[in-house]
């Protein structure tokens, strides 16, 4: 029903992920936007907002709120409330509100690494500390450490976990049961849980995103959830995001942070966006997760046939693939270096992840054209071979 194999050239529009190479030769693997235009709903929605001409301060309706309260009951069984709603300009600076409104500079805000490097800057720019528990990489997936866990949790300066749900850049859509054993472990240690759900429509066959706060009131009373459309329906340059949490005093210090912060006002285009999405995109993400699992087990055919020395990390969620390297004998930014001089293609050093858990790895896009990621895999071949 919709088209993704031909989508509109993206160079020179002042697109970040393609205009950022200096060469137009380079195929940009790296940063985690689609190369698929918006579903047609959204663009269908933007373009009657245009045509009204005038784009002054918005003021969010009503509507806005009915659509994320509708999408997330019907698609992911979650009975949010109108007034547990925050908007903001986008997921990072949501986390650093949240980390600015429950924290004190020099407390420790727990992750799992290998993870998303925002997660990093997000800490360090509120002047607190990133405590890092390592998850297990074995059989070609990761596990988490639940001794080093809860360790890491009962530090007296942990104040924050914040998890990554699913899991960027190790692929992981957390469980039932693993989610409930996190929040366990951080409620006997009086810890917060902050969790990033901006990836949770992207999910591969025979996996299923559960959005923390949905688990039990236990887990909902526990959490701060931040969610948005950009990443899955690929519209992150219109700049919307929500902090969910159903906890008054909570709301009242993350809407103060968000006024000190400067991130309280939101685009109308950003706010048309999501109402379409939610309200009209379920095919168009459906199929969108056909076409990427597609994607994925082509690469992984294209490694065991031409790169069997390396591994492909076992993708549930996102559409970010992660890949050790280790077999190379070179460091990640070495590795990440040579596919763009040598071969022209730009992936993610594992290091922007981790200095020490994303070492060996390098992570690839896929959300592009099948026949755009095959030329790309061709020539990480021709250097990696």
């Amino acid at each position: 029903m919709y088209n993704f194999d031909s989508p509109p050239s993206r160079r020179g529009t002042n697109s970040y992920k393609w205009d950022t190479p200096s060469a137009d030769d380079i195929i940009p693997m790296w940063v985690a936007d689609m190369d698929f235009p918006a579903a047609p709903c959204i663009i269908d929605a933007l373009r009657r907002r245009v045509d009204h001409g005038i784009f002054g301060y918005t003021l969010v309706p009503e509507s806005y709120y009915s659509a994320i309260i509708n999408w997330f009951d019907r698609r992911h069984n979650w009975h949010i409330k109108r007034d547990w709603i925050l908007y903001t300009s986008g997921v990072v600076p949501a986390i650093s509100a949240v980390i600015k409104a429950l924290c004190d500079p020099g407390d420790n805000v727990l992750v799992q690494t290998p993870v998303y490097n925002c997660f990093f800057s997000s800490i360090r720019n509120n002047g607190c500390k990133a405590l890092e528990s390592p998850l297990i990489y074995t059989d070609n997936t990761y596990q988490i450490d639940w001794e080093n866990f809860e360790r890491c949790v009962s530090d007296p300066r942990t104040r924050i976990f914040l998890l990554c749900n699913p899991h960027n850049p190790a692929g992981r859509v957390w469980t039932r049961g693993e989610l409930e054993r996190m929040n366990n472990i951080c409620l006997r240690h009086h810890v917060k849980v902050i969790s990033d759900e901006i990836h949770c429509e992207l999910v591969m066959p025979g996996h299923s995103f559960i959005p923390f706060a949905s688990i039990s009131s236990a887990c909902q009373d526990n959490s701060i959830t931040l969610n948005s459309p950009s990443k899955s329906f690929n519209i992150a340059g219109l700049q919307i995001a929500n902090i969910v949490s159903n906890d008054p005093s909570v709301r009242h210090q993350i809407d103060r942070a968000l006024n000190i912060n400067e991130v309280c006002d939101v685009n109308p285009f950003g706010v048309v966006a999501l109402q379409a999405a939610y309200n009209e995109g379920e095919a168009w993400i459906d199929e969108l997760n056909v076409y990427l699992w597609k994607n994925y087990q082509a690469l992984c055919d294209f490694f065991r046939s031409r790169l069997p020395q390396l591994e492909v990390t076992k993708l549930e969620g996102t559409y970010l693939v992660w890949v050790n390297i280790r077999a190379t004998g070179a460091t990640s930014d070495e590795v990440t270096r040579r596919l763009l001089d040598d071969g022209k293609v730009m992936v993610n050093s594992g290091t922007m992840y981790g200095q020490t858990d994303g070492e060996g790895f390098i992570r690839i896009n896929i959300a592009c054209p099948h026949s755009q990621m095959m030329e790309g895999l061709e020539r990480i071949a021709k250097v990696l071979a």
